[in-house]
């Protein structure tokens, strides 16, 4: 979805509720029919509940056992971002993310680059999708090599994407709908065992305890975990269809922070009271479908499995196409080149060659270990996160707190506090991620240089990704 950069800011600021709006004469309307349950489960839906899973065995080696306590950590770090973006959203009312904000209240070519680093994000989520259904495979496959599994994923998604196969929206609630039950049965299997004092299982405050972990490997296992919350902030593209733009999405945005939070803090301690000490569960990177067979057996395994993998293609399906139509849309506008990523096939209406080229980057699958994976997903979503409480810093010098619509600890200090937070943990990310991201990152600088003359023209509009 994309914004007009020519826009003042000052008229983002005047709230306003147009019913119909048509994105600079594109003949494209947004209707206003949203209500706040809707966009709070669609935005469960883009998040994926089952991603608390995805990481629980590397943070819980990387923090000694101490997975709940980090989910607190970066909880703590997600709620002062969110209240950030909530804040953002009721003052910026037009569809927007990131990028717009930072657009708008810092300078242009500062939001171009955090648009940059924070496509990185949607180009490689397909990679880790494909990495992570070789590793709940695996779990239950052993003798199936792991690449043929990342492969299957990655062509059946193609396949279906260049034929023009598209999620419905009924098939995004059932999505989560299987994915809640599944979270919910492996609690409920989890819940029991502990009450039965299996194998001396208890409850304890242990998971809490930060004494004898060191505070560099809690903020490593911690800066991991933003993989669980990515999406919260994609309700603020939602705005334009929002029933009640300025009240009901920072509404959602906080209530879909705080319900998976605790949802995320409940499921990892009942796993690390029953597994202490990771190791003993064998396959650290694939402990939770090992956890999923102690607490409920084969049978269980089997359909906690079965409901991962139909999220991992459900949402390999969405995260494939929303990339595609990102470079399209940056192709279309000249961002890229045109003649490659600008073009749509003629019959199925899809960018099938954006699509091949999203399967070819995530076939990196191959060769990433998960915390790798998870670190370079993670470097552009810090930077996102930290551009938002940074925008909120600078709407509040510049236009609010004159105005009288904000104090200092709500528009300085808290997001301030957000922005120290977020970049203590984009530090703690493994560090050839960040070797990639700044890579990344330095490649996009180059770029807007070159097109802008060195900041002597406007900086070029960056493509937004639709929840559609």
């Amino acid at each position: 979805m994309r914004t007009d950069s020519t826009k003042n800011s000052s008229t983002h600021l005047s709230e306003d509720d147009a019913v119909d709006l048509d994105h600079g004469g594109t003949g494209r309307v947004l209707r206003r029919r949203l209500k706040l349950r809707h966009i709070v489960f669609l935005g469960l839906a883009y998040m994926a509940p089952l991603a608390v899973f995805d990481t629980f065995g590397i943070v819980a080696e990387a923090t000694a056992g101490r997975v709940p306590l980090a989910y607190i950590l970066i909880l703590i770090a997600v709620a002062i971002t969110a209240f950030s973006y909530a804040k953002m959203s009721r003052y910026y009312p037009k569809a927007g993310s990131a990028y717009t904000y930072a657009r708008e209240t810092i300078n242009p070519h500062v939001g171009f680059m955090v648009g940059w680093a924070a496509t990185l994000d949607y180009l490689l989520l397909p990679m880790l999708n494909a990495l992570l259904a070789a590793i709940y495979m695996g779990a239950v496959l052993p003798a199936v090599p792991a690449w043929v599994w990342v492969l299957s994923t990655i062509v059946i998604c193609t396949v279906l994407n260049v034929v023009g196969v598209k999620l419905a929206a009924q098939v995004n609630v059932i999505l989560v709908v299987v994915q809640i039950v599944v979270a919910v049965a492996f609690l409920f299997f989890a819940i029991r065992n502990i009450a039965a004092g299996i194998d001396g299982a208890t409850v304890s405050l242990l998971p809490f305890d930060p004494s004898g972990v060191p505070t560099g490997a809690l903020l490593g296992g911690a800066s991991l975990l933003a993989l669980s919350f990515l999406g919260f902030d994609a309700v603020t593209t939602m705005s334009e269809e929002a029933i009640h733009p300025k009240t009901d999405i920072p509404r959602a945005i906080m209530i879909i922070v705080v319900a998976a939070g605790v949802f995320f803090i409940a499921i990892t301690y009942t796993m690390q009271v029953l597994f202490p000490d990771v190791a003993e569960v064998g396959d650290i990177v694939g402990a939770s479908p090992e956890i999923a067979k102690y607490i409920g057996g084969a049978l269980f395994q089997a359909l906690f499995v079965g409901g991962y993998m139909f999220a991992v293609l459900g949402c390999g399906l969405t995260q494939q196409m929303s990339a595609a139509r990102l470079l399209y849309a940056m192709g279309r506008d000249g961002t890229l080149p045109k003649r490659m990523f600008g073009r749509v096939n003629a019959r199925t209406g899809v960018p099938i060659i954006n699509v091949v080229f999203i399967a070819v980057l995530a076939c990196s699958a191959l060769f990433l270990d998960l915390a790798s994976a998870a670190s370079l997903i993670n470097f552009g979503a810090y930077i996102a996160f930290g551009a938002v409480n940074l925008s909120l810093i600078f709407a509040t010098v510049k236009y609010l707190r004159p105005a009288g619509r904000i104090g200092v600890f709500a528009g300085i200090v808290l997001p301030g506090l957000g922005l120290i937070i977020n970049f203590a943990l984009w530090l703690s990310l493994d560090a050839n991620a960040k070797i990639v991201g700044l890579v990344w990152a330095v490649a996009g600088l180059v770029f807007l240089l070159v097109r802008t003359r060195m900041f002597r023209e406007p900086a070029p509009a960056m493509a937004e990704p639709d929840m559609d």
